[in-house]
């Protein structure tokens, strides 16, 4: 072989070996690429699934707060975790709310932190006066005030509910001062539809939260009635057909009753008010009783008896010109039993009023405000179902406190007349004159009476009605307001609205308030201590430690 070849040979042994070595260095480099290259590829794929993760989650969260955001106008979405449901309306309350078709302006005349004052300085009122610790939660009011506005979304109409702060601003009011006759002052609660206005004033604004009637000086329960107030103002300005009321109270200038009865006129013009009527107070002898001015005239505990130009001017307002379609309420005082121009007058109309009061084996304790007593009442029942109508709770009972029976006479005439409440099997009369035992006597008496006479325009029937209540104490305000142990207001209200046609009110119950304090102990203090500030934190931080250290170790 020549030099030349023994060169070329060698060159491509050299070339080959190189390419070898290449090739082994090659073969060992691979797996420390791959493993330089691996995690790369690792991080990007996980990298790239946090990121969907995180946006998926986000996305999620803002679909999440605009459903919470739609179902905010339609549901409340605050819990309400009080025992006592303090915070929450009634379902009597939300039927009526949500049935509403007309918008309803509720203005707070004062800022809404004023709530938490009225809280705080009532609670050291008492705690100064009475020596005892008693919850005054007004902030009530503003809660449930929004709860007000988030149902009525739910209905065609809705409720606006505005804090104004009228001593920087008293403009903001004026347009509801035009159809208001009285003041609206500062601490005030205006309910308005169009030109329907009620105001609440700041005085019960302040009653809204007061003890229930079986409170002492030692033990002072407290319940809140501002829903009924609030709701009765609502339904007042919202209904299409209001229905005014003529309540007698002087007759030539002189009161028709007694001192004493003074309050229970008082408690029957508050109730009318609640419920939605337009009341005036008149002179039954000097102003004039229209029947194109009024639906109704009320003739409450007169303790005098009328004169004939009187009573034919009650009659002409119930004939109404022949179109009848006008109504009276009459409740005799207790006492007052020889006024033959007034039995002649109910005698028309088939009734009679006993001069005999009714008792029972079974009677309830009863307060009287108006007498500054407690007495005993006859436990009533209802006897004409469909003009009472549904009872929010029918388990409650109906008192009568000194109730004269309600007779009806059987009269030749077009007079119909219907007992709507009665007495028990086992009640009996009592003399109000003599001291007779009548007690041998028992049997069912009526305490409540509808008469009504009708006149016929075609298919058309038009009446007017004469409600006689024979216990003047069932208007009284310690029996309408206490409805939680009465069922007297829920049954008043429906009976007026029968008799009268007008839309039935909405009677609410008494919240009762439950006292809640958390007193722990001092070791109780400490355990909670430690757990909140040491506890707590540390677990986190542990947790979070040992997924910080399996994240690196991946």
């Amino acid at each position: 072989m020549s030099k030349k070849e023994k060169e070329t040979s060698s060159a491509t042994q050299q070339e080959e070996t190189s390419s070898s070595a290449a090739e082994v260095n090659a073969a060992e480099e691979t797996p420390a690429a791959v493993k330089e290259k691996k995690p790369r590829g690792r991080k990007l794929k996980y990298g790239s699934m946090s990121a969907a993760v995180m946006i998926l989650v986000i996305a999620i969260v803002i679909v999440f707060n605009l459903m919470c955001g739609l179902l905010m106008k339609r549901y409340p979405v605050k819990i309400d975790l009080t025992p006592d449901k303090r915070f929450e309306l009634t379902d009597e309350t939300i039927e009526a709310v949500k049935a509403l078709d007309k918008d309803i302006d509720v203005v707070v005349t004062t800022p809404k932190d004023t709530f938490d004052y009225y809280s705080s300085y009532f609670r050291d009122m008492y705690m100064q006066y009475y020596g005892v610790v008693v919850d005054m939660p007004y902030d009530i009011i503003p809660e449930i005030l929004e709860k007000y506005s988030i149902y009525a979304e739910s209905g065609k109409g809705s409720i606006n509910v505005k804090y104004v702060d009228i001593t920087k601003d008293p403009d903001v009011i004026a347009k509801y001062n035009q159809y208001y006759s009285g003041e609206i002052a500062e601490g005030s609660i205006i309910v308005a539809a169009g030109d329907r206005v009620k105001v609440i004033s700041k005085e019960e604004v302040y009653q809204m939260i007061t003890p229930s009637s079986t409170s002492t000086q030692t033990n002072i329960q407290m319940t809140f009635v501002g829903e009924s107030t609030l709701t009765s103002a609502i339904m007042a300005v919202s209904d299409a057909n209001p229905v005014n009321v003529a309540v007698a109270t002087t007759m030539n200038g002189a009161s028709l009753y007694e001192t004493n009865y003074a309050k229970i006129v008082e408690s029957f013009i508050s109730f009318l008010d609640k419920n939605g009527y337009i009341v005036s107070q008149i002179d039954l002898a000097t102003d004039d009783l229209s029947p194109d001015d009024y639906d109704m005239v009320v003739i409450a505990v007169p303790n005098v008896d009328f004169g004939v130009d009187i009573i034919d001017k009650m009659s002409d307002f119930m004939y109404n010109d022949g179109k009848y379609d006008r109504h009276m309420v009459y409740v005799p005082n207790l006492y007052a039993t020889n006024l033959p121009n007034l039995t002649e007058f109910l005698a028309d109309w088939n009734i009679e009023i006993d001069d005999k009061a009714i008792l029972d084996d079974n009677m309830m304790q009863t307060p009287i405000s108006a007498l500054g007593v407690v007495d005993y009442a006859p436990i009533i029942s209802v006897a004409d179902t469909e003009t009472v109508g549904t009872l929010t709770n029918p388990a409650l009972n109906i008192v009568a406190p000194g109730a004269r029976a309600v007779n009806i006479l059987s009269k030749n005439n077009e007079t119909v007349s219907n007992a709507i409440l009665t007495s028990s099997d086992t009640s009996y009369l009592a003399s109000l004159t003599e001291e007779t035992d009548l007690s041998a006597d028992k049997g069912s008496r009526n305490v409540a009476v509808i008469s009504r006479k009708e006149t016929a325009e075609g298919f058309d029937v038009y009446s007017s009605k004469l409600l006689v209540l024979g216990s003047s104490f069932m208007l009284d305000n310690a029996v309408l307001t206490n409805t939680n142990t009465y069922n007297d207001a829920n049954v008043l209200t429906n009976i007026l609205a029968s008799v009268t046609g007008k839309e039935a009110g909405v009677v609410i119950p008494e919240k009762a308030l439950q006292q809640t304090s958390i007193a722990p102990t001092q070791n109780e203090m400490n355990v909670i201590r430690i757990t909140v500030i040491f506890a707590i934190p540390l677990i986190v931080a542990v947790i979070g430690t040992i997924v910080l250290l399996r994240r690196r170790n991946k």
